[in-house]
């Protein structure tokens, strides 16, 4: 009997996903332990390797949305027949009922050739789509992994090759440009319809073949508009308002150079974020209207405290979630911050990871920001933006002296707490920054 490839059911909260891109092709051979397909959900993309030797043989083709544990193809052994038709599974795993599939895969032949290409799901469909062939494309991504800016550069590139090659002169191209005339407008007078000069000339001076304005763009993706959706509606439906207050880190920066040295034998290296998401797990834990949820008749106080971290990707922005914060001791929470946020580049985030989050933390520090509004990851009643470490002002008695500043940018939903409450938040989190030594306590 075949080995069965199921789509993986990448978290309790997943209802359907897509076998974004097929790492082998149909007929191709696998070894055990080697990627296989890509998976994409609403949330993330992820690589499921093979559990077996054998021929791949595809059920599923890419792109099409599938329940978790359905069978999306099989894998035979050395020996073992394959079927012309491949078998229709009823139940796909123990727990999941999966409806009959509509009829096998046909595979091009010409795709059974090609050699493999470590790719993102949403590379790889961008390139389909820009008709950019990947094999020319030198990725960037971790261990080379082709990203989505590879392929949009590798299209502009093509794209201006392309141009070079245009039936009008070099000479007629550029002046064409220093009169913003656009030349697929212009009739040409030369030989065979060349277009001339004085074609260039004559069209500027009527003043009727102006160049439009030149607009580039790019495919909306499957995260993109998920994000978009997200955002319009967080800001539609609640009543966000934001609050920035400032925040003395002197000795949150002797505290953070101390871990350092403490922690070097260790690998582990803390960084300011961590700092902020432990003194808000903190504070959390003294504001529960912050760690909340509004629902149709009541205002939930959540018991767990969850605090994700937004991480930005070049396909997106996602938010893993450091599960129990509150309980989890500063060196734990970096080391948990550390591996979700690799997690989250190298494109192996679970979907447990990325779930169950009643608070969150947004940092955008590290690209020189001085105040900016978040937007709450609803149901979250609350989201904390970081931003960057300034020299700033402070008085001993008379004398001023350089302070290590920074301000916190907290947006909050007024529909279910109030300034005051949002505010006493913030002063909590901004005296455990400026007394640190509560924070690894």
């Amino acid at each position: 009997m075949p080995s069965e490839i199921y789509l993986v059911k990448a978290g309790m909260t997943m209802t359907e996903g897509t076998v974004a891109a097929w790492y082998i092709a149909d007929g191709g051979e696998v070894k055990n332990g080697e990627m296989l397909y890509s998976m994409e959900t609403e949330k993330i993309t992820m690589d499921v390797d093979a559990e077996a030797d054998g021929t791949v043989k595809h059920l599923v083709a890419e792109g099409v949305v599938c329940d978790p544990g359905q069978v999306v193809g099989y894998i035979y052994a050395d020996g073992e027949d394959i079927p012309d038709a491949l078998p229709v599974p009823v139940v796909m795993s123990p727990d999941v009922e999966v409806a009959e599939a509509e009829s096998p895969v046909q595979t091009a032949t010409a795709f059974e050739s090609e050699p493999r290409i470590l790719a993102s799901p949403i590379a790889k469909r961008l390139a389909r789509e820009l008709k950019v062939d990947l094999a020319d494309v030198t990725g960037t991504g971790p261990r080379g992994r082709i990203t989505e800016t590879d392929v949009q550069n590798a299209s502009q590139a093509q794209a201006s090759a392309d141009d070079s090659q245009a039936t009008t002169s070099p000479a007629i191209r550029r002046r064409a440009r220093e009169l913003n005339v656009d030349l697929d407008q212009v009739t040409g007078t030369g030989q065979r319809g060349r277009v001339t000069v004085a074609d260039v000339a004559a069209a500027s001076a009527s003043g009727e073949q102006q160049v439009p304005a030149t607009i580039k763009s790019k495919p909306l993706t499957n995260m993109r508009k998920t994000i978009a959706k997200r955002m319009f509606d967080s800001l539609q439906s609640t009543a966000q308002l934001t609050m920035d207050m400032e925040v003395c880190m002197d000795e949150a920066v002797k505290l953070r150079e101390q871990l350092i040295a403490d922690w070097e034998n260790s690998g582990i290296r803390p960084t300011y974020t961590d700092l902020v998401i432990r003194a808000v797990a903190k504070a959390l834990q003294s504001n529960p209207l912050m760690n909340s949820e509004l629902r149709a008749t009541e205002i939930a106080l959540l018991q767990d405290i969850h605090v994700g971290m937004a991480v930005a990707l070049d396909e997106g922005l996602v938010v893993p979630v450091i599960r129990n914060a509150d309980s989890l001791d500063l060196m734990d929470l970096s080391v948990e911050a550390s591996r979700l946020a690799n997690a989250a580049k190298d494109g192996t985030l679970g979907l447990d990871d990325m779930t169950g989050g009643t608070f969150t933390v947004s940092a955008m520090g590290m690209l020189g920001v001085d105040s900016f509004t978040p937007i709450l990851n609803q149901p979250q009643v609350g989201i904390l933006g970081v931003n960057r470490l300034y020299d700033g002002v402070g008085w001993e008695g008379d004398q001023p002296v350089r302070r290590k500043m920074m301000r916190l940018s907290l947006t909050w939903d007024h529909r279910a707490l109030d300034g005051a409450p949002a505010a006493r938040f913030l002063k909590n989190v901004c005296d455990l920054l400026e007394s640190p030594e509560l924070l690894i306590a």
